[in-house]
C-alpha cells in the first residue's frame, strides 16, 4: 500500500517551473522571515543542481536528449533564464557555479535542430549589459564572464556586444589588479575579436581610429608584461586573418604602428619578441614599396627605442 502513494518523478518542465517560482520569491523576499527564506533558497539550490544534472548527466547516466530539449524550451518560454541571471548575486557560491554551467550549456542545446538560445537572446539583448557590467563586481565577474563568452557563440550577440558602450571598458577590465578577473576579461575580449569573422571585420573597419588608439596605448604599450604579450599575439590573430585584410593594410600604413612593433621587437622577453616578429615579418613585406615605412625601418637600426 505504501508504494501506491509515491510521488511521481518530476519532469524537466516541472523542475524549471518550480525553479522559476522560487526565483520570483527570492527576488521579492526582502521582507520574508529568515527561516522561510533559507528554506526557499535551499529548494532553489537543489533545483538548479537538478537542472545541471539533466543537461550534463551524471556519473551514472548520460544526459537524455529529450529531457534536455524540454528543459531548454521551458527555460526560455517563461523568462526563467532572465530571472536566473538577475538573481545570481543572491545565490551562494556553489549555486552560482551550477547556474553558470546551466546558462553555458543552454547556448549549445538544439531543439528541432535549432539553437533557440540565439532567438531568445536576440529578443533580450539587454541581458548582455548585465553580464558585461559583471566585470565591475568582484564576486560576479567570473560567473558572468563565463556566461558572456558562451552567449557570444551567437553572432547576433557578439555584434551587440562589439557595438555596445561596454566594449571600450574591456581595455580597462583587462588591466584590473585582480589577475583572475583581468584574465577572464582578456579571454572574452579575444573571443569577441576572433570568433565571427565578418562581424569583426565590419566592427574594426567602422571603429578603426578609437579602437587601435586604445589598443596601442593601453595594451601594446602597457606596463604589464602579460598584457603586452597577450595583446601582440591577439594583434597577429586579428590582422593576419584574411577577413581583416583592409584593416591590416590601414594598420601597416601607419608609421606610429610600426614604431610600436619595432619597440616590441626589442623587448627583453623572448616570447614578446617572437610574437612581434611573427606579426612584423608578414605585415612589413606587404607594404615594402611604401617609402615612409622603409625609412621607419631603417631609422630603427640606429635607435634602441622610439
Amino acid at each position: 500500500m505504501k508504494g501506491l502513494f509515491k510521488s511521481k518523478p518530476r519532469t524537466p518542465v516541472d523542475v524549471v517551473r518550480q525553479t522559476r517560482d522560487l526565483l520570483v520569491l527570492v527576488d521579492r523576499s526582502g521582507d520574508a522571515r529568515e527561516s522561510k527564506r533559507e528554506e526557499k533558497m535551499a529548494d532553489l539550490f537543489k533545483n538548479i543542481r537538478e537542472m545541471k544534472s539533466i543537461l550534463y548527466g551524471s556519473s551514472e547516466a548520460e544526459p537524455v536528449a529529450e529531457a534536455c530539449a524540454q528543459l531548454t524550451q521551458e527555460l526560455f518560454r517563461e523568462n526563467t533564464l532572465r530571472l536566473l541571471i538577475i538573481c545570481l548575486p543572491k545565490l551562494n557560491l556553489e549555486a552560482r557555479k551550477d547556474a553558470t554551467q546551466v546558462v553555458a550549456n543552454l547556448q549549445r542545446q538544439q531543439v528541432h535542430s535549432r539553437l533557440i538560445a540565439s532567438d531568445y537572446l536576440e529578443a533580450n539583448l539587454d541581458l548582455m549589459d548585465i553580464l558585461m557590467a559583471g566585470y565591475e563586481n568582484t564576486e560576479m565577474a567570473l560567473h558572468y564572464g563565463a556566461m558572456l563568452r558562451e552567449c557570444i557563440r551567437h553572432q547576433v550577440v557578439a555584434k551587440y556586444v562589439l557595438e555596445s558602450q561596454h566594449m571600450k571598458k574591456f581595455f580597462d577590465y583587462i588591466q584590473l589588479p585582480n589577475f583572475d578577473i583581468a584574465a577572464d576579461a582578456a579571454a572574452t575580449f579575444k573571443e569577441l575579436l576572433t570568433r565571427h569573422k565578418s562581424t569583426v571585420a565590419d566592427f574594426l573597419t567602422k571603429n578603426y581610429d578609437w579602437f587601435f588608439e586604445e589598443y596601442n596605448s593601453k595594451l601594446l604599450e602597457s606596463n604589464n608584461y602579460i598584457t603586452r604579450r597577450q595583446a601582440v599575439k591577439l594583434l597577429g590573430d586579428m590582422l593576419l586573418d584574411r577577413s581583416n585584410s583592409a584593416v591590416m593594410t590601414r594598420y601597416v600604413s601607419s608609421r606610429d604602428n610600426l614604431r610600436i612593433l619595432m619597440n616590441l621587437l626589442r623587448e627583453s622577453s623572448k616570447s614578446i619578441q617572437m610574437e612581434a616578429f611573427h606579426v612584423f615579418k608578414v605585415l612589413f613585406p606587404g607594404r615594402a614599396k611604401n617609402v615612409n615605412l622603409h625609412r621607419c625601418f631603417n631609422s630603427s637600426l640606429n635607435s634602441r627605442h622610439f
